[in-house]
């Protein structure tokens, strides 16, 4: 959520650095008023405001920065500093014009942001705090996403370490990250571990873990054993066991985290004044609407306009034209978690319509055919010479072709001239 920034008397640059930030102030003729250094501490952001405010009032010091986020950005905020995030490569772009020896320094650098802030006022927009319960949401929606990526890129750790030493522990359930997979490398983390592993055992556990898949005792025997063999070596057999062990409890931990994580966005969703409005989407889940309205924010007014959506989700066709050269292209630099949340949401659609309606039918788009490579293109077989190709014709030889009497000329003679 932005606005549209005021006229202001004084610009500053602050370029972000994890303990010692660069600060440069600037009037509105380009002249640099002040330029000093604070550290990422308590103090140091409190030096800051006090001396900012030394200029006048905080609605007018407009500052600019190169994150949209963090205490440094809350601080300025609520000190009542209109904050401008920057785009880091706009920045850079900015430094390589103006600084035509390229030197760089943080110092710089933040005279840099100032002057871009300075003469590009009227194209910025001013950043806007959500609210306490859109950013407490947005917290647990975006840990959670990191947790499941986390889990699936530990999944796939362990795939691979069963594909190279015990191919039949890896296929005998379809989901290595389901429960029941994991309690079975949990009981049976090797070859050496299931050698006595039979139909009456393998009945048992499935029971004892709750098993709800359809296939038998018999057929996920037939899995494991039907795979190729696993490693029996000793010295790797005692690794293998280590390995499966850490990571079967690495992700029984991230699906015990996520699951929280899951129950706590869907009571944050539940708390927040427009979660009504997303969850009354058809066929929207607790997760996948806390999703939507997570990377949406507070901005209502935008719910009135599906351009905005589209917006967000990354589809809005932008055209690029040049001389004789013009294509449409989408616009993919937005939210790409938002982008994620709608195709996640988008999934969960039927493909058909509910019964009791028409389905609506497509209209055949007309194919266009490649361009003539000749502005004459010569003539082409058309279908209805097919049957002509078809028929048996005897083969006539043709006569050979004589020249006129009048053009042919006797043998070792020159032609002479008229009289």
């Amino acid at each position: 959520m932005s606005l549209a920034l005021r006229e202001a008397k004084f610009f500053t640059g602050i370029d972000w650095a994890a303990e010692i930030h660069a600060v440069c102030v600037m009037d509105a003729a380009g002249t640099i008023v002040a330029q000093f250094t604070i550290a990422h501490s308590a103090d140091g952001i409190a030096t800051l405001i006090r001396r900012l405010a030394r200029f006048g009032d905080p609605a007018e010091m407009q500052v600019a920065i190169e994150r949209p986020n963090g205490r440094l950005v809350d601080l300025l905020l609520e000190a009542g500093h209109p904050v401008v995030p920057v785009k880091p490569n706009a920045i850079k772009a900015w430094r390589e014009g103006e600084v035509l020896s390229g030197a760089k320094s943080d110092a710089g650098d933040a005279a840099v942001i100032a002057e871009y802030l300075r003469l590009r006022q009227h194209k910025l927009t001013v950043a806007v705090p959500y609210s306490g319960q859109t950013s407490a949401l947005r917290t647990v929606i975006r840990t959670r996403g990191d947790l499941v990526q986390t889990r699936v890129a530990t999944a796939n750790q362990l795939t691979a370490l069963l594909e190279d030493c015990w191919p039949g522990a890896a296929v005998i359930f379809a989901d290595i990250e389901s429960p029941i997979a994991l309690a079975f490398l949990a009981r049976y983390p090797t070859p050496e571990s299931a050698r006595n592993l039979g139909e009456k055992r393998m009945a048992a556990f499935c029971s004892s873990h709750g098993y709800t898949g359809r296939r038998t005792a018999a057929e996920l025997l037939e899995r494991l054993r039907s795979a190729p063999a696993g490693t029996l070596e000793q010295a790797r057999t005692v690794a293998l066991r280590d390995a499966v062990l850490a990571l079967v409890t690495v992700m029984t931990a991230l699906g015990a985290a996520v699951k929280s994580l899951g129950q706590s966005a869907a009571a944050r969703l539940g708390e927040h004044p427009d979660g009504e409005i997303f969850t009354s989407l058809p066929r929207s889940g607790q997760i996948s609407a806390a999703q939507m309205l997570a990377e949406w924010g507070d901005c209502r007014q935008a719910y009135e306009h599906p351009d905005s959506v589209a917006a967000l989700a990354g589809v809005t066709p932008v055209t690029k034209e040049s001389g004789k050269h013009r294509a449409v292209y989408f616009r993919w630099a937005c939210n790409k978690r938002f982008r994620q949340a709608i195709t996640a949401f988008a999934d969960k659609q039927p493909a058909r319509q509910p019964l009791g309606r028409e389905d609506l039918q497509r209209r055949p788009r007309r194919r266009q055919g490649p361009p003539a490579r000749h502005p004459h293109p010569g003539p082409r077989l058309d279908p209805r010479h097919l049957p002509l190709l078809g028929r048996r014709r005897p083969l006539r030889p043709r006569p050979a072709r004589r020249r006129p009497a009048a053009a042919r000329q006797p043998a070792g003679r020159l032609n002479a001239p008229a009289a």
